[in-house]
C-alpha cells in the first residue's frame, strides 16, 4: 500500500523510530535531497528532504536538519489577493493579507468583451501591484533563509519581477503551495505546510 504522509519537524525522529519497530530493523540510503529508509518486511519510506541539500548524509544529520530553526517567508498570490508572513519555527512573526476585486470572464463578445478583457487586465495588474508592495515592506528586510511560495505561478512570478525583491528569488524553494484566496488563516497554514516534511511509503506489512 503506498500513501503519502506529512509530518511536523518536531516529529520526524519519533516517526523513523516508529516505523522501524512497526517493520523490522531498517537501513538508510541517504542523498542531499532524500531519504530512503527500507525495512526488513520489505516496507519503505523515502523521506524528501526540506530545503535541500542535506549536508550530513545520515539518519542523525537529516533529524538535525529539519529541527533546524529558519526564517521562512512565505508568498501567496493570486488574482484575488495575496498572503505574505514571515514565520520563524512554528512562530509567525509578521504578515499582511489583502484582497482585490478582479471580474470573472464574461461570454459577451465584440467590443464588450475586449472591454472586459482590459478591465480585468487592469485589476490584475492592481492586486499584483498590491501584493509586491507588501512583499517589498515584510519579506525584503526580514533576513530569510527561505521563501516558499504559492497560489498562482505566474502571478507570484510577476510579483519576484521586482527589483527590489531580487535578492528572495534566489532563496525560493519547494513545495510550490496550493491554496485558496490567501485569508490570514490560509496563511498561517501555508506556513505549517512550508515547515512539512513529505514521506512517501510504500508499506508492505498489513500493520497500520
Amino acid at each position: 500500500m503506498k500513501r503519502t504522509v506529512f509530518v511536523v519537524p518536531e516529529r520526524l525522529e519519533r516517526w523513523l523510530t516508529g516505523f522501524g519497530e512497526r517493520h523490522g530493523a531498517v537501513t538508510y540510503d541517504v542523498t542531499p535531497q532524500s531519504v530512503t529508509v527500507t525495512a526488513e518486511d520489505g516496507s519503505s519510506a523515502v523521506v524528501t528532504v526540506p530545503f535541500e541539500p542535506l549536508a550530513v548524509l545520515s539518519r542523525e544529520g537529516l533529524v538535525a536538519h529539519v529541527l533546524t530553526e529558519r526564517r521562512i517567508g512565505v508568498l501567496l498570490v493570486r488574482r484575488g489577493g495575496y498572503g505574505v508572513g514571515v514565520f520563524a519555527g512554528g512562530t509567525l512573526l509578521d504578515s499582511k493579507v489583502g484582497s482585490r476585486h478582479v471580474q470573472g470572464t464574461t461570454k459577451a463578445g465584440g467590443w464588450s468583451q475586449q472591454r472586459y478583457a482590459r478591465r480585468r487586465d487592469n485589476q490584475a495588474r492592481e492586486a499584483f501591484a498590491a501584493a509586491t508592495e507588501v512583499a517589498v515592506r515584510i519579506l525584503a528586510p526580514a533576513r530569510l533563509d527561505v521563501l516558499v511560495c504559492g497560489g498562482d505561478r505566474r502571478a507570484v512570478d510577476t510579483v519576484l519581477q521586482d527589483p527590489r525583491l531580487k535578492e528572495l528569488v534566489a532563496l525560493v524553494r519547494p513545495p510550490f503551495l496550493g491554496v485558496p484566496d490567501p485569508k490570514q488563516k490560509v496563511l498561517e497554514q501555508a506556513g505549517a505546510d512550508a515547515r512539512a516534511i513529505r514521506i512517501d511509503v510504500d508499506q508492505e506489512s498489513a500493520v497500520p
